[in-house]
């Protein structure tokens, strides 16, 4: 009795296993035997191929106010986010270093002006009067020789006056002519051409050297230069600012740019005046329009990346983006007007060649293609379909699609 119900048991256990057998493979034959598929219909779309990366915006034009001397700030009339008209006074450094710089400067120039008169008219206006006294003299002394030599040569004739008074009486009046034409040529010969050329060059030297000195004068009494603004101020009121240190900066942010930072691999597909658009993570939902400037002419290293960097400049600034902040910008680098499109989840690869499975009479059919280049989300196919085809997108239960096997179609 024991051993019947024994036997029953093993034959019980025995037929649940062939059951759960049956149902296993049953339900692996239904399900391979009907493959449940998405598809999708071949259509000509526009295709538009974008490449993104990060960036980072800076003023068109950035003007930076720095102290040009070390100095007390004694005034800031201005605060940061300002809106500032051109020629605004922005703050106000102690300026009498400054002013004394000008007032050596002035006085150097002067002496420099001074040195070049006397260089050029051959001496001061006293040197000028005793040349021309000396050569008064020299002139009186030479007709006083000529006089006494003209005296001896007549008495000489008479018998009044010997060979030797004659000849003495000429070296007299040699020796005079010699003097006036000493003071002649000094007077008019006092300086050298490089003499002049020396005070030219020293008065242009003192020129530039007021120049400078008015401009750091000018320096501490900053100006806007156009209207724009203040969007960085390091600088207090009474606080001690070092020669250098940088004060402000300001910009008109409706004409700003972005230098955006590509893989060294996207490179080439950016050129001149394609069209971007730009977004902050600050601005959720809104966006700026731009293009390409000036593509990558060298690679750098960036962070850890190899990259490119690329000029962009945006469109009608709004004046909403703020220097150095970070933005994501997509370039759009080719569109395609009618291109014949599949999803990227409908390509498949085998040894490198791409393929699709194609939906005929609810069946898949394995059918090789020649594709281009991809979107994010779609791929042209050059050849191996037609407009109207269907293809497989997947399957919703995750197992893989297989030639030959009979679908099922769900939207």
């Amino acid at each position: 009795m024991v051993e019947k119900k024994q036997t029953s048991r093993v034959w019980l256990w025995l037929g649940a296993a062939v059951v759960v057998v049956l149902v296993f493979f049953v339900t692996r034959a239904l399900t391979r035997d009907h493959l449940t598929i998405r598809e999708v219909k071949v259509s000509h779309e526009e295709l538009v191929n974008t490449i993104s990366t990060n960036g980072r915006v800076e003023p068109m034009a950035n003007y930076q106010v720095n102290s040009p001397v070390s100095a007390l700030v004694k005034a800031v009339f201005v605060q940061q986010g300002d809106q500032v008209p051109a020629g605004k006074l922005l703050l106000q450094l102690d300026d009498a270093e400054a002013r004394s710089h000008v007032a050596a400067a002035e006085s150097g120039l002067k002496a420099a002006q001074a040195s070049l008169d006397t260089a050029k008219n051959n001496g001061t206006l006293a040197e000028r009067q005793a040349a021309n006294s000396d050569i008064s003299r020299a002139k009186i002394d030479r007709d006083q020789a000529q006089h006494d030599l003209d005296a001896l040569t007549k008495l000489k004739a008479s018998g009044a006056a010997s060979a030797s008074e004659v000849a003495s009486a000429q070296g007299r009046l040699d020796s005079a002519e010699a003097s006036l034409h000493a003071a002649e040529q000094g007077a008019h010969n006092r300086y050298a051409p490089a003499d002049v050329a020396r005070a030219e060059a020293a008065l242009a030297e003192a020129r530039a050297n007021l120049t400078a000195a008015e401009e750091v004068l000018a320096q501490t009494a900053p100006r806007a230069p156009v209207a724009g603004t203040v969007y960085s101020l390091d600088v207090q009121r009474s606080e001690f600012a070092e020669a250098g240190k940088l004060l402000l900066q300001m910009a008109d942010l409706h004409n700003m740019r972005v230098k955006a930072y590509f893989d060294e691999p996207e490179i080439g597909q950016l050129a001149p005046g394609q069209s971007v658009q730009i977004t902050w993570d600050a601005k959720p939902g809104h966006f700026w329009k731009g293009h390409v400037v000036r593509p990558p002419s060298t690679v750098m290293a960036y962070t850890t990346r190899t990259v490119g960097e690329t000029l962009i400049e945006i469109d009608g600034g709004d004046g909403e983006l703020l220097p150095d902040t970070n933005v994501v910008v997509k370039v759009t680098t080719s569109i395609v007007p009618n291109a014949l499109t599949v999803p990227r989840e409908a390509l498949h690869f085998e040894n490198g060649k791409p393929f699709v499975f194609k939906v005929v009479n609810d069946t898949l059919v394995k059918t090789p293609v020649e594709t281009g280049p991809s979107n994010e989300t779609l791929t042209p196919i050059l050849s191996g379909l037609q407009d109207g085809d269907i293809v497989a997108r997947g399957t919703i239960t995750g197992l893989p699609l297989q030639e030959g096997i009979p679908i099922k179609v769900v939207q």
